[in-house]
C-alpha cells in the first residue's frame, strides 16, 4: 500500500461521509441564508464525488507530480458517465416520455382497477424490467419522470416516498438482469465470464422478475390511498406528431445500440440536439443540467473508485460463496456495484457458484444508497424536489430500500 493509495481511501471515506451528510447541508442553508448558495452546493449529492475526485487529483499532483495526476485522470474510462448523461437527456425528451406514458396508460386502462393505481404499478414493475432492453439508466429516467407527479410530491407522507424510491432503485437494479448488456454490473463481466442473454434470463432474470413484481405490488398497495391522477397536459401544449415521436425513439434506440462507443453516441447526441432545436415547439426543456450533474457524479466515482482496488479485491477474493453474496450486497452500498463485479472479474479461479453469488449480491444491493448503482443518481436528481428540504436522506433511502432488497436476496438464494 502506497501513501497515495491510503490518501485515496481516506478521500473515498470522506466522500461517503459527505454523501450521508448532504441533507444536513440543506438544513444549514436554511439556517444561514447568507451562505445558502455554498451550503446548497455542498448539499447537492451529485456534486459530492466529483468534488472529492478533484481533491484527489490535486493531492496526487502535489505528491507524485502533475503529469502523473493528469495521466491517472486520463487513464480512467468515462464511457458510462457520458452514456448516462446522454441517455437521460434523450429518454426524458417530451416525445419519448409521452410515447411511453401513452403506452403505459393504454395498458393501465385494460386492467379493471383504478387507472392511476395501475399506472404506478406499471411504472414500478414493467418499466424497470424494460430496462433489460433500453438499459437501466433509461428505465430509471422514464420511471422517475412518470412517477414524480403521482408519488414524489410534497403532500405525500415522507416515509411512503422513501418506500417507493427504495422499490424503484432496487427494481431497476435487478430488472436489468434479463439480458447481458443493460445492467452495468453485468456488462463488466459478461464477456469475461461468457454470460450471454440466454444465460442471464434463465439464471438471474426470472428470479429478478418475480422479485420486481412482488416489490411493486406491495408498495403500490401501501401507496393506494395517496395516489393521484397524473396532471393533464396544458391546453396550450402542441400535440407531438407521430413522426417526431418515432424519430426520438429511433435516437433512443441508436444511443442504446452504441452504448459502448462514446464517439458514436456523442455524435448522435449532437444530431439529437439539432433536431430538438429545429422542432422546438414539440419539446419541453431538455434536462441538460440534471444529466450533467449525474454524469459529473459518476465520473467522480470512476476517478475515486479507481484507487480502491487494493483493499476491495482482497476482501472479495477471501470470501466463500455464501459470505460473498452477503458481503457483495453490503459492499455495494458503499461502492458502485459495477466496480465490485469488475474487481471480481479480475480474480482468477473464481468458481461458477462464487460468480453467481457475487453478481446476485451486487445487483440485490443496488438500491441501498444513491452510489450503489449507476442509474440511482439519475432517479434521485429527478424526484428529489418532492422530498423534504428537496434532498434525499441516506437513512430514509436505506430504510425504504431494505424490504425490497431482502425480497431480491431471497429470490436469488432460492
Amino acid at each position: 500500500m502506497s501513501d497515495m493509495q491510503l490518501i485515496a481511501a481516506i478521500l473515498f471515506g470522506l466522500a461517503l461521509a459527505h454523501t450521508f451528510a448532504a441533507k444536513s447541508f440543506e438544513r444549514l442553508a436554511d439556517r444561514y441564508p447568507r451562505h445558502a448558495g455554498l451550503f446548497h452546493f455542498f448539499g447537492e449529492v451529485e456534486v459530492v464525488f466529483g468534488l472529492w475526485a478533484l481533491v484527489l487529483i490535486v493531492a496526487m499532483a502535489f505528491l507524485v507530480g502533475g503529469k502523473e495526476a493528469i495521466a491517472y485522470a486520463e487513464s480512467r474510462t468515462y464511457t458510462e458517465p457520458l452514456f448516462v448523461f446522454v441517455i437521460m437527456v434523450v429518454a426524458a425528451s417530451r416525445p419519448v416520455l409521452e410515447a411511453i406514458r401513452a403506452a403505459i396508460a393504454a395498458l393501465a386502462r385494460l386492467v379493471p382497477l383504478r387507472t392511476p393505481l395501475v399506472n404506478v404499478w406499471l411504472c414500478l414493475a414493467l418499466v424497470p424490467l424494460l430496462g433489460s432492453l433500453i438499459t437501466e439508466p433509461a428505465a430509471m429516467t422514464l420511471a422517475a419522470l412518470m412517477l414524480a407527479p403521482q408519488i414524489f410530491r410534497k403532500d405525500m407522507p415522507e416515509w411512503l416516498k422513501y418506500a417507493a424510491l427504495g422499490v424503484l432503485f432496487v427494481n431497476v437494479s435487478i430488472g436489468g438482469t434479463l439480458t447481458s448488456f443493460a445492467a452495468p454490473p453485468v456488462l463488466m463481466v459478461a464477456s469475461t465470464w461468457n454470460w450471454d442473454s440466454a444465460f442471464m434470463a434463465s439464471t438471474f432474470g426470472w428470479r429478478a422478475a418475480i422479485a420486481v413484481l412482488i416489490n411493486a405490488t406491495v408498495v403500490t398497495v401501501m401507496l393506494r390511498k395517496h395516489i393521484v391522477d397524473a396532471p393533464p397536459p396544458s391546453p396550450d401544449t402542441v400535440r407531438v406528431p407521430l413522426l417526431v415521436s418515432a424519430i426520438h425513439l429511433a435516437f433512443l434506440a441508436a444511443v442504446v445500440g452504441f452504448a459502448h462507443h462514446p464517439v458514436i453516441f456523442m455524435g448522435l447526441f449532437m444530431f439529437f440536439i439539432g433536431f430538438t432545436h429545429a422542432y422546438d415547439k414539440y419539446q419541453s426543456p431538455l434536462i441538460l443540467k440534471e444529466g450533467l450533474l449525474v454524469g459529473f457524479f459518476l465520473a467522480g466515482l470512476v476517478v475515486l473508485g479507481g484507487m480502491q482496488q487494493w483493499w476491495l479485491q482482497p476482501i472479495v477474493s477471501s470470501m466463500g460463496p455464501t459470505a460473498l453474496f452477503f458481503g457483495a450486497t453490503a459492499l455495494t452500498a458503499i461502492t458502485d456495484n459495477a466496480a465490485l463485479t469488475y474487481l471480481g472479474s479480475l480474480i482468477a479461479g473464481l468458481s461458477d457458484q462464487a460468480k453467481y453469488m457475487l453478481m446476485a449480491g451486487a445487483v440485490a444491493g443496488g438500491g441501498l444508497t444513491i452510489i450503489a448503482n449507476a442509474p440511482n443518481p439519475a432517479g434521485a436528481a429527478l424526484v428529489r424536489d418532492g422530498f423534504e428540504d428537496e434532498s434525499i436522506g441516506v437513512a430514509g433511502l436505506l430504510a425504504g430500500a431494505l424490504p425490497p432488497t431482502i425480497m431480491a436476496m431471497i429470490m436469488f438464494l432460492l
